[in-house]
């Protein structure tokens, strides 16, 4: 049954005669491609088949956001919570694999919950330098009455060489208000007075409380169930790669990655094996190219939740 929304509902859908349309864009390799067959692609199929075609060491940054260790339904294909030790076995049955895409200066950022953070770890640690946990602020959810709620998620950050690998800090400084400015001679001191009100400029740190997930009034918003906002993977983006650099994730869904990447000048590959997500990747990619607008993220500067008028 067709869902039925409230007129201000903005969640991008596709229709039947825009999936014809954009089911001529998906891409399915049944034999080894380069590094340019892959550049720019949705790929649709199975991780574990695509992984044995795809090219080694093509890709400046990794994005990774597996199924955690969780029950859940990706539109029809399900994931069923596995025990602690099969949960780190599914995750060595692909990691490795998608590891070797990576260029040796490459970074890789791998997503998860408190319940399978432990088993990211050791994956992490087991083939590549860990340099940090992100923990990021997820306001959405459901209270709890036996338990706290949960509100916080994890991003794992990796390199094959902890000594050749892009970090552009100044291109993700978060702009602050500034509650108790100080002056210096009578002059704003590490803080700028604008017309919006007295803000400053402050280094990222592995905490992020400035995140909003996608809901019903923003344009970004999908039906997928555990889709990243645009906002999380610019930074990721504009952190550990380059404009003209290849942006890999190997769990697309609705292709924020891929969206995200083409916003920020990069090249972008992600593999999806349900048809209907990569619709909406490739419907999203196609809006990108005239809407390039990251919500939270204005002339080149991260605002915090709730700043801009």
């Amino acid at each position: 049954m067709q869902k039925q929304r409230a007129p201000r509902n903005r969640t991008l859908t596709v229709n039947d005669d825009e999936k014809l349309s954009l089911r001529q864009h998906l891409f399915t390799p049944e034999q080894p491609v380069t590094v340019a067959q892959a550049t720019d692609r949705t790929i649709w199929g199975d991780l574990m088949q695509v992984l044995e075609f795809l090219p080694r060491e093509f890709a400046d940054l990794i994005i990774i956001d597996p199924p955690y260790n969780l029950t859940k339904d990706f539109a029809g294909n399900k994931f069923t919570q596995l025990s602690e030790s099969h949960y780190l076995d599914y995750l060595q049955s692909w990691f490795p694999k998608v590891v070797g895409c990576l260029k040796p200066g490459g970074s890789l950022y791998l997503c998860g919950d408190w319940k399978c953070t432990s088993a990211l770890q050791t994956v992490m640690q087991e083939h590549l330098t860990v340099l940090n946990r992100i923990t990021w602020q997820r306001e959405k959810g459901r209270g709890a009455k036996t338990n706290w709620k949960n509100s916080m998620e994890d991003i794992w950050f990796g390199v094959k060489d902890a000594n050749q690998y892009t970090f552009n800090v100044d291109a993700v400084k978060v702009k602050r208000k500034v509650l108790a400015p100080y002056r210096h001679e009578g002059k704003p001191k590490d803080w700028q007075e604008t017309e919006e009100g007295k803000f400053r400029l402050t280094h990222p740190s592995n905490f992020w409380d400035d995140i909003t997930v996608p809901y019903w009034s923003m344009p970004e918003n999908t039906d997928h169930p555990t889709q990243k906002p645009e906002k999380l993977i610019a930074k990721l983006i504009l952190a550990s790669s380059n404009e003209g650099d290849i942006v890999f994730d190997p769990f697309l869904g609705s292709g924020t990655t891929s969206v995200v990447a083409r916003k920020l000048n990069r090249h972008f590959c992600g593999v999806e094996m349900n048809e209907d997500y990569c619709l909406l990747a490739e419907k999203r990619l196609q809006l990108a190219q005239t809407d390039p607008s990251i919500q939270g993220y204005v002339d080149g500067v991260f605002w915090e939740r709730n700043t801009l008028k």
